[in-house]
Order: C-alpha cells, then sequence, then structure tokens
C-alpha cells in the first residue's frame, strides 16, 4: 500500500483483520470516513483509515464505547483524559467484581442458608464510607460507655479493619465474614460482657500496681506448663492455677478464695468464645497483620484447670 492508492472496504478487513461488516458500521457513524467512492459507488479509503481503524480496534479492546472513540480520533477529547478516566472507571468495576468473588467463595466454602447469602450480598455491596460506618457502629456498641477511657479508646482502634483500596482476594472474604460477624448481636453481646469485666476490673483492682492483661497472663504461665505435658488436673497444675488466681485478685480488688476462682472461671469462659478468636484473625487478614497466635488451648487448658479444683473443693 502506498500514500496515493485507494483502498475497498474488502481491502481494509484484510489489512486489518476487521470484518467488512464492521468496517461498514464503523463508516456509517463516521468514526473512519471514506476519502470517496468507484465509479461503481464503492466506499473508498486511504492509508490513514489503516491506522485509524488499528486504533478503533485497541480503544473497543480497552472498553471504550464508540461516541467517546469518535471524540478521541476527531481530537475532540485528548486521550489521556479518556484513558485516566476509563482506568478509574474500571478500577471500580474490578473492585465490586472482587467483592462478588468474594462473597461466591465464601458461600461455595459455607453453604449458607438465604438468608445469610443475602446478609452476605448487601454487605459485599458496602461503599468505603458504609463499610467503616458498620465497624464503628459495632464498636460503638460494644464500648459504649468506656469511650471516655484511653485504655478503651486503644483497644477499639486495634479492633478496626482497614480494607486496602486494592484488596486481595482473601481480604475481601475475610471484610465479609468480620462484618457478618459484627451484626451477630450474641456476639455483640459478648464482646460487651468482655468490655465491661474488663472495666470492672480496671475500677475495683489495687491502682497501685502495673496491670497486665488477664489473657496475656495466662499465655505466659500456661503455656510452659502446656509445654511440659503438664495435664490440668494434676497436682503439677496447682502452682500455675494459684498465679492466675492470685493475679485475678489484684487486679478485680477481691480476696483469693473459692468465690474469686468461680468468676475467673467465668471470666476466662467468656473469653474464651471461638468468635473471639475469629474476628482478630479476620482483622489480622484484613489488615494484613500476621496471625495472631491463638489462646484456646492454654484458654481450656486454664479452664479444665480451675474447674477440677472448683469441683474438688466442693461447697
Amino acid at each position: 500500500m502506498d500514500g496515493d492508492t485507494l483502498y475497498s472496504i474488502g481491502d481494509l478487513a484484510r489489512r486489518t483483520g476487521l470484518t467488512v461488516k464492521t468496517i461498514r458500521f464503523y463508516s456509517d457513524r463516521g468514526i473512519v470516513a471514506p476519502t470517496g467512492r468507484s465509479p461503481a459507488g464503492y466506499r473508498l479509503y486511504d492509508i490513514d483509515a489503516v491506522a485509524r481503524l488499528d486504533f478503533v480496534r485497541t480503544l473497543r479492546a480497552l472498553g471504550l464505547d464508540l461516541p467517546t472513540i469518535r471524540k478521541v480520533v476527531d481530537r475532540e477529547l485528548p486521550l489521556p483524559e479518556v484513558a485516566a478516566a476509563h482506568a478509574e472507571a474500571l478500577a471500580v468495576q474490578i473492585r465490586t467484581l472482587r467483592l462478588r468473588c468474594a462473597v461466591l467463595t465464601a458461600v461455595a466454602r459455607r453453604g449458607p442458608t438465604p438468608e445469610e447469602m443475602d446478609l452476605m450480598h448487601r454487605l459485599a455491596k458496602l461503599s468505603e464510607k458504609e463499610r467503616g460506618g458498620l465497624i464503628a457502629e459495632f464498636l460503638a456498641d460494644v464500648f459504649a460507655h468506656l469511650h471516655a477511657d484511653p485504655a478503651f479508646r486503644a483497644v477499639i482502634r486495634t479492633m478496626t479493619p482497614e480494607l486496602p483500596d486494592d484488596p486481595e482476594a482473601e481480604q475481601l472474604e475475610a471484610w465479609v465474614e468480620l462484618a457478618e460477624l459484627a451484626q451477630d448481636p450474641d456476639f455483640r453481646a459478648a464482646v460487651r460482657r468482655m468490655a465491661d469485666d474488663q472495666a470492672a476490673e480496671r475500677a475495683q483492682g489495687d491502682t497501685a500496681v502495673v496491670r497486665r492483661d488477664l489473657v496475656a497472663v495466662v499465655r505466659d504461665q500456661v503455656g510452659p506448663a502446656l509445654a511440659a505435658g503438664v495435664a490440668p488436673a494434676s497436682p503439677e497444675a496447682g502452682p500455675v492455677v494459684a498465679t492466675l488466681s492470685a493475679h485475678y485478685a489484684c487486679i478485680s480488688g477481691h480476696g483469693d478464695d473459692s468465690a474469686l476462682r468461680c468468676r475467673l472461671l467465668t471470666r476466662l469462659e467468656t473469653v474464651n468464645d471461638p468468635r473471639r478468636e475469629q474476628y482478630f484473625q479476620l482483622l489480622a487478614v484484613i489488615n494484613g497483620w500476621p496471625a495472631p497466635e491463638s489462646l484456646t488451648t492454654v484458654l481450656d487448658w486454664s479452664i479444665q484447670a480451675l474447674r477440677a479444683r472448683i469441683q474438688h473443693a466442693g461447697p
């Protein structure tokens, strides 16, 4: 082909790989106008039409609509501006598709009821602002009367998920599960009880000593006993239980007696809610944090050890 030769639609089709029908369609809409016509009235095109058609095909492959493409090829719209707007629109579509994928993945894995699936779908469609509002409402509910306490404000920050702008599929699925969990009234009540128990301990305990979180003490004291194979009901477990009871007496402001051990048992049973651990595992996935250490084993051991001694002590 050279600059002086004119080409039929069939020639252009062979040169560009587009169909005759497609080229005629573009020509009818003024996107690729003919240079002239043959004596028989057939449309003819110059060499520039080849480059124009290649450009149009590329823009169509990228998803641009024909009215926009015409403005671009006619230089009514700058290509960089169009590309930026289209890229932004595609990013929104990609996020939407990822959310749908997360819901479908969760459905395939969990086999939810129709009601649960509807909830998961609605949660996945929330905007960033709505997602933040949902979790903020959950945390405001369970920590309603504790916001003034700096310690609990810090706890609220550590319990807040922050889904990235471009999340991975597992982060999206974790978000859907965490949001669903936050809507569970029973879980909310359980978290509220944990917060109330901790607040009561802070209010009544010995303020002259440095406080350590009860669960952290359980982990540090029980971990070595577990590693050594100490059975919860064995005599060797006695010193560990005594240390836990003494610590709880200090932080709660009560004497170390059988009544305190019963309260400690209830406290640990409340903390040992599997949904609590699930929340923090999902939170770590969403925020890109290292997976938290599971405390189920040490809490189970502590609960069994306390029960054995409470039952042995009798009424």
